[in-house]
């Protein structure tokens, strides 16, 4: 057999190997973009596939395209979202032509698929051709940017929103654990007055449950997509009902709210929801670096830093210090959140590319968003299972930390003032003893009123 078949399109003849389901234009953009070997995930490949059923249902039901060759474009499909023939989208995430080559890609297989189907060879398009029948009524300008936007509605649903939620949960769990141990505030990273060490976590717990608020409200742009836009928005070629047949399927498939946009022209020049969402994770991962530096500084140590918490232990830390065992969860998350950061600004720059009545860079936008809810949603499960579930507080540690902290003199201040308070917080740090007991021999408040005024539980 053969190692290649000769495929065409409308530049000529190309080679093709033999048992590809993907045709010449594939073929052209493998060869074109030898990049990086990366590839639109899983999701994305699934979205193209939901689009390209509900718009075969669309336009056999608009009785445009032939009710056989419709079906078997419908089966080819729902096969690629059952998750097969993956392998067989092979165009690398650096691409062009806002993603010609991607739409490409999606419609050559379902074509082939489809001829299959109906005892064709792969490849056959005078059975079934895939620009004129997967690819009825629709451009790669406004398949992709709905695909972009079904990949990451369903990706926010199907891995981040649980992740965030499940590491808010174990973060209002610590709240509760933690609520008894006082503990010393810090802030410029210096000994402040105290707090609980529960308070600590609630306020994580707040942070991220703010921005899952955020992210679910920009979510709601997610939903309008412009398929039906075809070319420049103005839906040339397509039914007059294929848009509203076609994106109530895609509602259907997914089981998500999406409709017709309130103007399909805005849809169509610019990439506003992608940038958002964008911008969301990257607040989002800006908090996970402040979470997860706090408790690396929280568990320093364990002998020479801070070490008011101890970290599950999960691997060695060192190839040379035998014993050691380093933060690597929390590190996980400080380089995946940095990453995200790093994502964001290619969006962000992406989107400048957005000229006339397309955007080119679509391609690079939907993998970086993508990329971004993926690696955030794995490393918190990762942050949440393997360090949160198992940090433990040092009470005794804390403790004796209280004990040192001249900040506690600012209780002080309603019984002797702010300069007084100063200098027994002064000479409490220059001779190492407590506050208490300076503030006693002072003579500057009696023994019961340092006990009422410097008792933790009254000082949070």
């Amino acid at each position: 057999m053969s190692e290649y078949r000769i495929a065409k399109d409308t530049l000529g003849e190309v080679k093709v190997p033999a048992n590809a389901y993907y045709g010449a234009q594939t073929q052209r953009a493998v060869e074109n973009f030898q990049i990086s070997s990366l590839h639109l995930p899983g999701s994305f490949i699934r979205a193209q596939a939901i689009i390209k059923a509900s718009a075969a249902v669309a336009n056999r039901d608009c009785g445009v395209l032939d009710k056989q060759k419709a079906d078997a474009i419908i089966q080819a499909a729902e096969e690629i979202i059952d998750g097969k023939l993956h392998d067989q989208f092979v165009v690398d995430a650096y691409q062009a032509g806002a993603g010609t080559s991607q739409n490409m890609n999606a419609n050559e297989v379902i074509a082939s698929r489809a001829v299959e189907l109906l005892g064709g060879e792969k490849g056959d398009w005078s059975i079934i051709h895939p620009n004129d029948h997967v690819n009825m009524a629709q451009s790669t300008n406004d398949t992709i940017h709905v695909a972009m936007n079904i990949a990451i509605a369903e990706e926010l649903h199907r891995t981040l929103y649980p992740s965030i939620e499940k590491t808010i949960d174990a973060l209002k769990e610590k709240e509760k654990q933690f609520h008894r141990i006082i503990k010393s505030g810090r802030t410029h990273l210096q000994d402040a007055v105290p707090m609980r060490l529960g308070s600590v976590f609630g306020g994580y717990a707040g942070t991220l449950s703010q921005v899952l608020t955020s992210l679910k409200q920009a979510e709601s742009f997610v939903y309008e997509i412009g398929l039906g836009g075809n070319a420049v928005g103005t839906g040339i070629n397509a039914h007059p009902d294929y848009a509203r047949r076609a994106i109530n399927e895609i509602a259907r498939r997914t089981g998500l709210p999406f409709t017709p946009p309130s103007n399909r022209f805005t849809f169509m020049q610019n990439t506003g929801a992608a940038i958002q969402i964008s911008s969301h994770l990257k607040e989002l991962a800006i908090h996970l670096i402040k979470i997860s530096s706090d408790l690396r500084l929280l568990s320093s140590g364990p002998r020479t830093g801070i070490a008011e918490l101890t970290l599950p232990a999960v691997q060695p830390g060192s190839s040379i210090m035998p014993g050691k065992v380093n933060p690597v969860i929390l590190e996980n998350v400080y380089m995946i959140s940095a990453q995200v950061i790093g994502n964001d600004a290619c969006v962000a720059t992406a989107g400048i590319g957005s000229q006339l009545e397309i955007n080119v860079m679509m391609p690079v936008i939907a993998f970086n968003v993508l990329s971004s809810i993926t690696i955030l949603s794995n490393g918190m499960n990762g942050f949440t299972e393997r360090c949160l579930k198992g940090l433990k507080a040092n009470e005794e540690r804390i403790k004796g930390l209280l004990e040192q902290n001249s900040a506690i003199a600012t209780a002080l201040n309603p019984y002797i003032g702010y300069e007084k308070a100063a200098e027994v917080a002064k000479e409490s740090f220059r001779e190492g003893k407590t506050v208490k007991e300076v503030a006693i021999e002072k003579g500057y408040v009696t023994k019961e009123e340092a006990e009422k005024a410097l008792k933790p539980e009254n000082l949070v």
